[in-house]
């Protein structure tokens, strides 16, 4: 309880009360910027308070002055980028190209800090950034006629598909960076020998779908393709609801 609180009271009202041990000059927004900078350049692996300590030529200490541990500082990191990140305000649109906005703000974020779709968002930071993020987000549903349980059900499962796709991107981004080659070198090298192996006559539809999804996509999977696909049957998925939602209303 003491730990959230404490985490609280930085999300909210920033900057700790003066204690010994406080370096002149630096601030928690430094603290935070510098830790999100670290994350973006070297993945999330990288953030440590030792770490950021080092990165701010200060002792490790020092940095425990201004916040109490990993956990905190990834939630002010967390809280922060949402504060700043863009949200369009598509005026007058449908509910559905208000829901693809909503989807491409969380897009771009995950893409300018791959790092934030990699924490767990089961416990959120209740900071201001999260604040101001749901509203924004919740306000794409006015007039698609779900109640308020719904809405928020169906603002976390569009999200949870948009994160879940930033992971997808970022593992295929790593893959290819570990093993220096890009998908479609992986396929031409190995094309020929798992060719093979691959049986037509025991497995004819893997062979026949994976063949050609595979001359499409120019591998076994293509990370702009699979979410612009998902998007489109999330949005389709949740125009069932709406849909019965405006049948239910008009009987």
């Amino acid at each position: 309880m003491a730990e959230a609180r404490r985490t609280i009271d930085l999300l909210w009202f920033s900057e700790p009360a003066s204690r010994r041990g406080r370096k002149k000059g630096l601030t928690l927004a430094r603290v935070v910027d510098t830790a999100i900078v670290l994350a973006d350049d070297e993945g999330l692996d990288a953030v440590s308070m030792r770490r950021v300590a080092q990165e701010l030529g200060v002792v490790p200490m020092t940095l425990y002055t201004y916040v109490p541990d990993k956990a905190a500082l990834l939630d002010l990191m967390l809280d922060a980028v949402y504060l700043r990140m863009s949200r369009a305000e598509p005026a007058g649109e449908s509910w559905r190209e208000r829901l693809a906005a909503v989807a491409e703000d969380n897009r771009l974020l995950y893409e300018q800090h791959p790092w934030a779709a990699g924490i767990s968002q089961s416990r959120p930071p209740l900071g201001p950034g999260l604040m101001a993020k749901y509203e924004h987000e919740l306000r794409a549903f006015a007039g698609a006629g779900l109640d308020d349980v719904e809405t928020d059900a169906a603002l976390t499962y569009l999200l949870g598909f948009v994160q879940a796709s930033a992971r997808a991107e970022a593992d295929a981004r790593a893959e290819a960076a570990r093993s220096a080659r890009s998908d479609h070198e992986w396929w031409a090298e190995n094309g020929p020998l798992l060719a093979k192996v691959f049986d037509p006559q025991a497995y004819p539809t893997a062979v026949r779908v994976g063949a050609a999804a595979g001359a499409e996509l120019g591998g076994a999977y293509h990370p702009g393709r699979a979410y612009v696909f998902g998007l489109e049957r999330v949005l389709d998925g949740l125009g069932v609801l709406i849909d019965r939602r405006a049948a239910d209303q008009r009987r």
